[in-house]
């Protein structure tokens, strides 16, 4: 099991459904890359762990990585497989680039049943700032 992940911001996307659209549209053979300035320190754990995706401060899904690539123009691609699960939103403030995230905070896969999944961006993020969810 991998213990580390990383997030990133899907910047400009609204919604998991654009997020998902997305992905599907940047993926070539089953694969997604998202090119980085630099190396993480931390790759080899990173293999088989997940790139998660925050949209409006709630992580909302997930790729796994498969690799890490160095590419001809010297920046770095973390490939990713192209399927995206959708995970239980957690509250995740927005940051630049990618940051790292242990085993033990990353979300569950999938919908838990609690409604959470379909709540407005902007209720959950009034209900999050509340502690709420």
């Amino acid at each position: 099991m991998p213990n580390l992940h990383l997030t990133k911001v899907a910047f400009g996307c609204r919604g998991v459904e654009a997020l998902a659209a997305r992905v599907a549209a940047r993926a070539t053979d089953g694969e997604l890359r998202v090119a980085t300035r630099m190396r993480p320190r931390r790759a080899d754990d990173l293999i088989g762990g997940s790139l998660y995706w925050i949209i409006k401060h709630r992580i909302v899904g997930g790729n796994e990585i498969l690799r890490i690539e160095d590419r001809a123009d010297g920046r770095i691609d973390i490939v990713c497989s192209a399927a995206f699960t959708a995970v239980t939103p957690a509250h995740h403030r927005a940051h630049q680039g990618w940051r790292y995230l242990e085993q033990k905070d990353a979300p569950a896969e999938g919908d838990d049943g609690s409604g959470i999944t379909g709540l407005p961006p902007k209720l959950y993020g009034r209900l999050a700032a509340m502690a709420l969810v």
